[in-house]
C-alpha cells in the first residue's frame, strides 16, 4: 500500500478499493464490508455519505486513513483502531488491558435479563456483581435494562479496572456502580442478587492457534483459562456460594463445548442449571446456574 494511494488528493472511492484490495491480501474476510467501516471511522463520516461523496477527495483526512489501513491489514482490529466497540446497544471505550466484547456475549445479558423476567424480578433493587469485569460491557448492559438495580464489578487488572470505571460512568452516571482491583470474588462483600462473568476460558495451549485478531490484541489474562480452559470455573464453583444472596442466579459465558464441566463443577457446590442457550451461531454459550429455591421456582434443566 504506496503513500500515493492515500495523499490527500485520493478520492474516498479511491481509497475504497486500495484498501479493500490490502485487506483481501491480508488473508481479512468480507475485505470490501471491512473497507467501508474502516474508511467510515477514519473519516468520521457515515455509510451513505461515504457512498455518496465517493468523488471527493480525502483531503487533510489522508495519513489517519493510511494509518488505519496499514494497521487493519497487519490485522489489529477496527474496534481496537478506534478504540471503542458498540455492545448491547451501548458504546464502550477500550484499552489493552481489555477484551473488545463480542456479540456472543451478549447471550449472557440476555439469559440473565429473561430469568430476572420470568421470576418477577426485573423491577427489585437487585445487587449485581460481575467477575472479570473488563470494559464494563456485561454490568452496564444489565444496570442499563434494570433501573433499580446496583453493580459491583471486579477485575485482577488496575488498567481494566480503571476502563470500567470510565465507562460505567459514562453509561450510567454516578453511584450505580463500583469497580474494584482483586482475584475473583475476594474484594466483594455482603450478598449478590445475580452474579455474572466471562471468564478467562480458551486452554492454554490453543491461544497462540487463535484468529490473529485475538491472540495477539486481546490481553491474555482474560483469555487464558488453564491448560483445560476450567480454571476460572474451579475458582468461581468455589467462591460464589459465599456471595450469592438466597435465590440469586449465576450467568456464565462458555468457550465451545465446557457446558458439562462446568454444570459439573457448580453441582458439586450445590447448583442446578437453569438454562444453557446458544449464542447467534448455535454455540452453547450463557449457563445459567441457581440453588434449590431458583431452580424450583423456574425449573432445572439437564445439560
Amino acid at each position: 500500500m504506496t503513500e500515493a494511494e492515500f495523499a490527500p488528493e485520493t478520492t474516498r472511492a479511491a481509497a475504497l478499493a486500495a484498501i479493500a484490495g490490502r485487506l483481501a491480501a491480508a488473508g481479512i474476510d468480507n475485505a470490501r464490508r471491512e473497507a467501508r467501516l474502516l474508511l467510515v471511522a477514519a473519516l468520521g463520516v457515515d455509510a451513505g455519505a461515504l457512498i455518496a461523496d465517493g468523488d471527493m477527495a480525502l483531503g487533510l483526512d489522508a495519513p489517519r486513513v493510511g494509518d488505519f489501513a496499514r494497521r487493519r491489514a497487519a490485522r489489529e482490529p477496527l474496534d481496537r483502531i478506534v478504540g471503542a466497540r458498540e455492545f448491547f446497544g451501548l458504546n464502550f471505550r477500550l484499552t489493552p488491558a481489555t477484551l473488545s466484547p463480542r456479540a456472543d456475549t451478549e447471550t449472557v445479558v440476555e439469559t440473565a435479563l429473561d430469568l430476572l423476567r420470568a421470576g418477577g424480578r426485573i423491577g427489585d433493587a437487585l445487587r449485581i456483581a460481575d467477575i472479570g469485569v473488563g470494559s464494563g460491557a456485561i454490568l452496564a448492559a444489565l444496570l442499563s435494562a434494570l433501573p433499580n438495580a446496583s453493580g459491583v464489578g471486579v477485575d485482577l487488572s488496575a488498567e481494566a479496572a480503571e476502563t470500567a470505571r470510565a465507562n460505567l460512568g459514562a453509561l450510567l452516571g454516578p453511584g450505580r456502580a463500583q469497580v474494584s482491583v482483586g482475584a475473583w470474588l475476594a474484594p466483594l462483600a455482603g450478598a449478590f442478587d445475580l452474579i455474572v462473568s466471562n471468564p478467562p476460558y480458551i486452554p492454554s495451549g490453543d491461544i497462540a492457534g487463535l484468529d490473529p485478531e485475538v491472540a495477539f490484541a486481546d490481553p491474555a489474562l482474560a483469555l487464558d483459562g488453564g491448560a483445560d480452559g476450567l480454571d476460572a470455573y474451579r475458582a468461581l464453583a468455589t467462591e460464589i456460594p459465599a456471595r450469592l444472596a438466597p435465590g440469586g442466579l449465576v450467568v456464565l459465558e462458555l468457550g465451545i463445548g465446557q457446558g458439562p464441566a462446568v454444570a459439573a463443577l457448580f453441582a458439586a457446590r450445590g447448583f442446578a442449571v437453569l438454562e444453557l442457550r446458544a449464542d447467534l451461531g448455535g454455540v452453547p454459550r450463557a449457563l445459567a446456574l441457581g440453588g434449590d429455591a431458583l431452580s424450583l421456582a423456574i425449573g432445572a434443566k439437564a445439560v
